[in-house]
């Protein structure tokens, strides 16, 4: 059925006015062109929406069911339109965004609690992911922000410098001490290991590595913190690999000694498709990231 919205309004405005004359008027037709109009829409439909009167109009049941329809179609229209003209102000939408678990867990939400409180009709969806798996969701327009290492850099990708990402092997506060040397990930892999729960972009990476060395990671448990992790380590039940960012808040008697390895060293950063126009919501919230890391400690 070829019903465009002109249509379904000019059927509204003649079962509203009760006759196929005054239904013109209110569409601002001419009485020629509403009937035309009508009569191509009962062709398309091949059933009678209207029953002609005497004195005016009535639906059949099929028009009736039309009349329906046509509320839910031209109030959705409505909303759309609505939808996008905030996005064209800036003013609303939402915001794809992807960052890996050092991202999500430390830096990014001191960045964007300042800005989601001062745009109000504004979200974030926000997924953690690794690094490579965010690199190729920016470029297939997926997510249109990441925070990823610059490590995972592909050619379509723009980076922006945001905050260093260092891992560090995390041990008993008596274990620590006793490290003069920076540990080598393959210490560690064969051990015990203490890890966050699985889907953890950080613990998929680190898995990654240990893959790399021809190791398999053994969990003792895993827990969805990193204060449960350090309390796990403090006890002595294993090792852990966490972000060095995370070390000050933590309030459990730990080490963190930083991880030989260069991958271990990484920076984070703003990654955007160089080629690809931002939202609205997208553009306003990459500025003030790009702000944020300018004047940021954690460069």
């Amino acid at each position: 059925m070829r019903f465009d919205l002109p249509d379904l309004r000019l059927f509204l405005a003649v079962l509203e006015a009760g006759s196929i004359t005054a239904g013109a008027e209110r569409a601002h037709l001419s009485l020629a062109a509403a009937s035309e109009r009508l009569r191509a829409m009962e062709d398309h439909a091949a059933v009678a929406l209207l029953q002609r009167l005497p004195r005016g109009v009535r639906p059949t049941a099929a028009g009736e069911a039309l009349a329906h329809h046509a509320r839910l179609m031209l109030r959705q229209s409505r909303l759309l339109q609505g939808a996008l003209a905030e996005h064209a102000r800036g003013s609303g939408g939402t915001v794809r965004v992807m960052a890996n678990t050092a991202a999500v867990g430390h830096c990014l939400p001191r960045a964007l609690a300042p800005w989601l409180a001062l745009h109000p009709r504004i979200e974030v969806a926000l997924l953690e992911r690794g690094s490579e798996d965010i690199a190729k969701a920016v470029e297939a327009g997926v997510a249109e922000l990441g925070i990823l290492s610059d490590a995972a850099a592909t050619p379509a990708l723009q980076l922006h410098p945001f905050a260093h990402d260092a891992l560090v092997a995390l041990l008993p506060a008596a274990d620590g001490a006793a490290h003069a040397q920076a540990p080598a990930f393959v210490e560690l892999a064969g051990q015990p290991f203490i890890g966050l729960a699985p889907g953890s972009a950080l613990q998929q990476h680190l898995e990654a590595q240990a893959a790399r060395l021809g190791l398999t990671l053994r969990y003792r448990v895993r827990l969805p913190t990193f204060e449960a992790i350090a309390h796990m380590v403090a006890a002595g039940v294993g090792v852990a690999v966490v972000p060095a960012a995370v070390l000050p808040q933590l309030t459990t008697a730990v080490h963190g000694a930083p991880l030989r390895e260069p991958w271990a060293r990484r920076r984070l950063c703003l990654g955007w498709e160089r080629t690809r126009a931002l939202s609205p919501a997208a553009a306003a919230l990459h500025a003030h990231l790009l702000a944020w890391a300018d004047r940021s400690e954690t460069l």
